[in-house]
């Protein structure tokens, strides 16, 4: 006997709904795909914090800090995105990208965290300039490592 035949229901990266021929009330499977689609779309988050907002507004999204309270218990890491009145969280996948509109920095996911680049600091005078310098151009290079600019080694 044949296998039977099976169909995803979700699109593999951000579980994206499908619809099935001749499925019923596609219209709930068709706007949940479109809110997971326009948060994601060139995501710019207010903040990181672990203390959900009083009063979102649709559209807004915030990094979900640690140690979270209220109802984003349990989403340290995840996207928490205001969609309809409801708090729609979004697991991030490797090379995501997001912008943080506090701090105007980019955030990128990779392997099980996000990086946020650290600014390096500058050379101090001292006896031997050569070694700051050094110094200095290594951490600029480690920076742009952590940015996605310059490949990890």
């Amino acid at each position: 006997m044949s296998d039977p035949i099976t169909f995803d229901t979700t699109t593999p990266r951000f579980h994206l709904p499908l619809l099935f021929a001749g499925q019923a009330q596609k219209e709930f499977f068709v706007n949940e795909g479109r809110h997971l689609t326009d948060a994601l779309l060139h995501c710019a988050i207010e903040s990181q914090t672990a203390t959900p907002p009083a009063t979102p507004s649709d559209g807004q999204a915030w990094l979900v800090a640690a140690g979270a309270n209220g109802v984003w218990t349990g989403q340290g890491g995840n996207l928490a995105c205001r969609q309809s009145g409801q708090w729609l969280f979004i697991v991030p996948r490797d090379g995501m990208r997001i912008v943080n509109k506090a701090s105007g920095q980019d955030l990128r996911w990779l392997s099980g965290s996000w990086i946020t680049p650290t600014v390096p600091a500058a050379p101090t005078g001292g006896t031997i300039i050569d070694s700051q310098a050094r110094s200095a151009i290594a951490d600029i290079v480690q920076r742009l490592r952590e940015a996605g600019i310059f490949a990890a080694t």
